[in-house]
This record gives structure tokens, sequence and C-alpha cells, in this order.
């Protein structure tokens, strides 16, 4: 009896918990499959836009160039992040804006692209605009729907909801996961109501560890907008820049130099004198499903470096937390690894269509048997 109340009211959870974020799961699911392949597909669409002529090497000063570049034009920012270290000849320097305008329902990210030889502007512009990126507003999109820090909260509710919708579903299902994994479970093509159950058992099963680990790190990754402190820093604008006094390509070849196997992924370059100049990246022959966890902190006002961190000297729990980020987005492979989650973000919005339709077809059921009783013979 107890089991039988049990299995009813896990199924009840599963259903409702599904109905409910079954439209954000089609959002989520979509846009997580597209930034799959985010800087393919922004650098595929904007290719003339972000290929610089060149006849000459990089100048020495071309990072410096690019920061007063910017901060002439952003006078009160947090912070900027080059998000391409790896360019090459030919290639604009993009960056990412870290600015404040004291407002909750705004998440304050913008795109600049610098030409690196000449220092000109190649586009700009806030992300949540299409313009100059629909990649960059679709990032933005995906971990806070464009409603700033409450929507980063939104966001983590909804990947816990959406694990606990999973996990009930193991429960109700749990008869057939043996069956789906050894191919015993075919789809019955008879009508459209045996081909959506068949078709939600065999995807939900399939594809349930690899969403089970993105909708647990999608939550973990934005718990930070549960945090008093980031509601009262977010309602702060950002104070007048303080610019680095050390010229930042000087600082970028200190930091490659103290740490000669780091191959970088981001530059952190400083505009208020409480933060850093930091390079991270992994190190050769690192495994990257562990993270950009390898970091060297340089203080921008004289030259010296404050900190060497490597991901192997760091505690298992940290390592381990570090692994979130590429498990999330799938960066830690190859083309392959990227098409593998490709297809299973699409898979969260293929089981939301489904179970609505398993449901749509309870409902109709229960409505013609409730007809039944209550028609005279």
């Amino acid at each position: 009896m107890r089991k039988a109340w049990l299995s009813r009211n896990l199924f009840k959870l599963h259903s409702w918990f599904g109905l409910v974020t079954g439209l954000f799961l089609i959002l989520l699911g979509l846009s997580g499959s597209l930034l799959v392949f985010r800087t393919e597909l922004d650098r595929f669409f904007n290719k003339e836009l972000l290929h610089v002529p060149h006849q000459m090497p990089i100048p020495e000063q071309a990072l410096q160039h690019c920061y007063d570049r910017i901060t002439s034009r952003y006078p009160n920012l947090d912070g900027i992040a080059w998000l391409n270290p790896d360019a090459g000849p030919g290639d604009a320097y993009d960056f990412r804006i870290y600015y404040n305008d004291g407002q909750l329902l705004t998440y304050d990210l913008a795109l600049i692209s610098v030409d690196p030889y000449t220092g000109k502007v190649l586009r700009e512009g806030p992300s949540d605009r299409f313009m100059p990126s629909f990649m960059a507003w679709l990032f933005q999109f995906h971990f806070s729907f464009q409603l700033g820090i409450p929507g980063a909260a939104l966001t983590a509710i909804l990947g816990m909801t959406m694990l606990v919708s999973l996990l009930t579903g193991v429960f109700v299902y749990r008869k057939n996961i043996l069956k789906v994994l050894t191919f015993w479970v075919k789809i019955n093509r008879k009508n459209w109501r045996t081909v959506s159950s068949d078709l939600h058992r065999i995807v939900g099963v399939w594809s349930l560890m690899l969403n089970a680990v993105i909708f647990f790190t999608g939550f973990w990754m934005n718990l930070f907008a549960f945090k008093p402190k980031t509601w009262q820093n977010e309602l702060a604008p950002a104070l007048p820049n303080t610019n680095i006094a050390v010229p930042a390509d000087r600082m970028y070849r200190q930091a490659l130099a103290a740490m000669p196997d780091l191959e970088p992924t981001y530059v952190y370059l400083p505009t208020q004198l409480a933060r850093k100049f930091e390079v991270r990246g992994f190190t050769d022959g690192q495994f990257k499903i562990w993270g950009s966890a390898n970091s060297v902190k340089i203080d921008q006002q004289t030259g010296e470096i404050s900190g060497i961190s490597r991901l192997t000297d760091k505690p298992l729990e940290d390592r381990i937390e570090a692994a979130f980020f590429p498990l999330h987005v799938g960066n830690f492979g190859g083309f392959w690894v990227k098409l593998v989650y490709v297809i299973i973000g699409l898979t969260p919005g293929l089981l939301a269509i489904t179970g609505f339709l398993l449901w749509w077809r309870r409902q109709r059921f229960r409505a013609a048997v409730s007809r039944a009783r209550i028609t005279p013979v």
C-alpha cells in the first residue's frame, strides 16, 4: 500500500514538475545546444567582420592599446576580459565588458571586438541586444533569461526542479530502464499516443545521466544569485575606472613566464583597485574536463606577482567544482563530444513535448470516464 502511494505521488510530482518547467526546458535546451558551438558559430556568421588585414606582426602593445580604447569609451567599468588570447594573425580581439548600471533586472555584460593592429572597434554593444552578436545575447539569455540577478536565480531554481523531475522519472520508469538500454523497448507507431509514450521513455532513459549532470551543474553555477552580497553589489553602480599602471602586454608575458606550461583561455584586465590582472587557462597535457582553473595573478599597480594557482595543488572539492563548467557546456572534447551535447540539449524539449502529450491524453481519458459515469442509461 505504501509503495503504491509513493509511486502514485511521485508520478504526480514528475508530471507537474515537467508541465511547469516544460517551456523553460525547451528554451534552455535549444539555447544550450546552440551555445555548444558558440565560438564557432559567432566566427562563422561574422567572419568578414572579425577578420582583420595584416601585413606585419601584431604590435607589442596591442593588448594595452585595446585596453586604453575600451576604458576611454567606458569610464565606469567593473572589469574587462580578453576572451580569445589564442587569437592568431588576422583575428580580432574579443573582449567582454563587465559594467554595472545599478539595476537588478539587467545583467551587465557587453561585447566589444577590436582590431589589434589599428585599435579600431569592429563591433560593440550590450549582451541584452541581438547586435553586435546574437550568440552573446543567447549566452546571457541562457543563464538569466535577460532578467538580471533575479533571472539567474530563476534559472538555478529551474535547474533543480528539472533535476527533481528527472529523478522522479527514474522511479516512475525504473522497470523500463534496463529494457530500454538493452533495446527491448521499441517505438510503437500505432498512433501518436504510443509514439509519444515510447519516445518519452526511450529518450528519457538514454539522456538520463548527461541531463542530470547538465541540470545539476547549471544549478550549482548559478548559486551566486542567492547570495545577499550579489544583490547588494548589483545595486551599486560601477565606480570610475582606475586604469592599470603596468602595461597589459608586459603583465601578460610575465604571467606566461611564471607558468610556462599555461595555455591561456581567459585574461582579466582590471579597472578597479580591488581586482588583479589575471591569466587563466589549461596546462600542457591537462585533461580539459578539469577546467581552466590554473591562473597567475599580478598586481596591476606594481607589476608584482600576487598569486600562482595550479589545479593540481587545489583540494579535491575545488578540482571537482572546476569540472562543472566543462561538464555543463561540453568544451572538454572535440567535435564529436560537442555533437553529443547538442543532441542531449534537444532532449529536454522533446521530453517536455511528449510529457505534455501524455498528460493531455490522461486528461482526455479521465474526462471521457467522467462523462460516461454521469450519462443516464
